[in-house]
């Protein structure tokens, strides 16, 4: 995802010279041909994420987009009054691009894994959040906070993650994607761990197991009316994140459940304290009860 985020980048500072990086050391050696191409337009701010986030408001205010990067955990925590004051109070067009999200640097362990952010920053006023599940979409989602004239929490994984999308896949802010089609049970999931949910769902089929499995690429503004379809069309829904239950999208999809004031079969599959274990990915997943293993249970105790 990282390496398709910033040949993205590479293309938007090619064509506009308001396009500028900003990282917080965190990825310099990552930034190696942007900076060469670009010297004019990067900045390495030093290990001061706060003091980045206040200097991109205030390039914001005179015109420029700053695409300010670096681990999503230093972003969303350390920095949280920057951008609730300095960005989304003042409206200003700054992108905040948080790598790491999840436990995808699992072997990094718990100070490095970014799994509260989106109940944090998905309450604060204007700033729409986006959370792209392949390379592709990271990509296509990267052009289109460019074109979007506002703040953006852009939250992107960095481990090898497989493709699920074609290269013509078109991506749209506030609009899910219906990735498999199926009637017996609705999976509303995000980022990373989309791959492992469709890996899950294309076995169970092999059983007659059909599942519809929906990407909620942006958690706001959020997707309602594709959950209210699965509400009324299905009625058992199952939310899959590599973040906290609590402010994801287990908690966007419940609080459209609550609001659209009909009962469903209804489960939150993610974390329910800090993550804990070092390893793989894949293993820190599993250690932390969402890999394949658990959503399939989770599923089949829906079915049940």
């Amino acid at each position: 995802m990282r390496n398709s985020y910033l040949r993205a980048l590479h293309e938007l500072a090619s064509k506009d010279k308001n396009v500028y990086a900003l990282i917080s050391d965190n990825g310099a050696i990552v930034y190696d041909k942007y900076r060469e191409d670009f010297p004019n337009q990067y900045l390495n701010l030093g290990i001061s994420e706060a003091n980045m986030l206040g200097m991109a408001a205030g390039m914001a205010s005179c015109g420029k987009i700053p695409f300010a990067y670096t681990i999503g955990a230093f972003l969303a925590y350390r920095s949280y009054e920057f951008i609730r004051n300095d960005i989304c109070l003042q409206k200003q067009n700054v992108k905040i691009v948080g790598t790491g999200a999840g436990q995808t640097y699992a072997a990094l362990g718990p100070t490095h894994h970014t799994t509260e952010d989106l109940g944090g920053l998905r309450s604060l006023p204007n700033l729409v959040v986006v959370c792209p599940g392949s390379p592709v979409e990271v990509y296509k989602a990267t052009h289109a906070i460019y074109e979007y004239r506002g703040p953006v929490y852009f939250r992107v994984g960095t481990n090898g993650e497989q493709e699920i999308y074609d290269e013509d896949y078109r991506f749209e802010i506030g609009k899910s994607v219906i990735l498999r089609e199926g009637s017996d049970i609705a999976i509303f999931s995000v980022g990373s761990i989309l791959r492992d949910v469709i890996d899950v769902v294309d076995e169970l089929v092999n059983e007659g197991i059909k599942c519809r499995v929906v990407n909620c690429h942006t958690l706001k503004p959020f997707d309602e009316l594709t959950v209210k379809k699965a509400v009324d069309e299905i009625g058992r829904i199952l939310t899959i994140e590599d973040h906290n239950v609590i402010g994801g999208v287990g908690s966007a999809v419940a609080e459209v459940i609550a609001e659209h004031g009909k009962g469903v079969k209804f489960k939150r599959l993610g974390l329910h304290d800090f993550s804990h274990g070092y390893g793989s990915y894949s293993q820190v997943k599993d250690s932390n009860n969402i890999g394949k293993e658990n959503i399939e249970k989770s599923i089949r105790e829906l079915l049940e």
